[in-house]
């Protein structure tokens, strides 16, 4: 019998234990170490492949360093060209061919693609598949006429199941409807694939390089330039037909843009070498006018961000990549609020 007394109270200590260790019902469980807070994606110097993410904490002003090398005891080892979060994971794209999978409660290694690409450029997650826009291998004149999306069948990733040739340097990817939308710069198209048979299956010509895309109020948009215009195309999704086309006159648009309030867009212009007078000019795609061209002016900015809470625009500069960069945070006004030291060529952020 005090055998089975203690049987029984050795199950019940488990069972309260067990009761207090489970969320109750309606309560978040609570976030990981990177789960709030700025993840900064830093590029890397060319030639070093040396890119890295930061974290950085806005209340109390923490940054923590390589944290891709902190979890995993070894360097990211490429260089970094987009950071994407979906389905309960962090993509990590290279642009030296590779694709790094983390957990985006502490940064841990989940899987990765390393194996059959070239210079990837960004990824679209959809029905639990990867599709990677890639350039493709340079030719003997340094184009790209062998461009394509790779698909890999698990979110994880590891092997490619299928090439889908697109035309010339794609860069990014959406998804919309039926269709996975392509932005191919050099060739100055969209391309569309079917979500269902995987296969190109329209490509439509527009003006200017275009290298993303925008959904503001629910229309989607491809962001293009050229040396005195920012476009954006509105894309009607079910028949990839261009809807309407806002042009609008600024000096030096860079491919480096992203939304900021209500149908607003941040575009950062550069004269590029040898001055580099670069400038966060504040457009609107309702009314297609400059709001402002000088927003925010400095030199070798390379990247941009608007953090929703507190109407927060972040922008990185690369300091001519000697050395690390810095990121600067301005207020509402366009006022420098904040600036810290971060990893060398600092250029994308995800919010938390």
């Amino acid at each position: 019998m005090k055998s089975l007394r203690l049987v029984l109270s050795l199950i019940w200590l488990i069972l309260i234990a067990s009761a207090c260790s489970t969320s109750e019902p309606g309560v978040a469980p609570p976030l990981g170490e990177f789960e709030k807070g700025v993840l900064i994606m830093n590029e890397g110097a060319f030639g070093v492949n040396d890119g890295e993410v930061f974290h950085y904490d806005p209340s109390s002003g923490l940054i923590k360093e390589d944290i891709f090398r902190a979890k995993n005891s070894r360097p990211f080892g490429g260089l970094i060209q987009d950071m994407i979060e979906a389905e309960g994971r962090i993509y990590l794209v290279a642009n030296t061919g590779k694709v790094e999978i983390v957990n985006p409660k502490d940064f841990g290694l989940i899987g990765g693609i390393s194996l059959g690409l070239d210079i990837t450029r960004s990824l679209v997650v959809v029905n639990q598949k990867l599709f990677i826009s890639d350039w493709g291998p340079y030719d003997g004149d340094y184009n790209n006429p062998d461009s394509y999306v790779a698909v890999v069948n698990d979110l994880n990733g590891g092997p490619i199941a299928k090439k889908i040739p697109v035309s010339s340097r794609p860069e990014g990817l959406i998804a919309a409807g039926n269709f996975i939308f392509v932005a191919c710069t050099s060739a100055k198209k969209f391309d569309v694939i079917s979500i269902a048979t995987e296969s190109l299956v329209g490509s439509v010509d527009v003006e200017g390089s275009p290298s993303r895309f925008f959904v503001t109020e629910g229309r989607l948009f491809l962001y293009a330039t050229d040396d005195a215009n920012a476009y954006f195309h509105e894309i009607n999704p079910g028949n990839y037909v261009i809807a309407r086309t806002v042009k609008i006159p600024i000096s030096n648009p860079t491919p480096i843009a992203t939304l900021g309030e209500g149908s607003e867009v941040l575009i950062i212009t550069s004269t590029g070498w040898p001055d580099y007078v670069d400038a966060v000019a504040k457009v609107s795609v309702n009314t297609g006018q400059v709001i402002n061209p000088t927003y925010y002016t400095g030199s070798g900015l390379y990247g941009i961000g608007f953090k929703v809470e507190g109407k927060e625009i972040y922008v990185a500069e690369n300091n001519g990549f000697q050395g690390n960069g810095s990121v600067s945070v301005l207020s509402a006004s366009g006022q420098k609020v904040k600036n810290f030291t971060v990893g060398k060529g600092p250029s994308g952020f995800i919010f938390k």
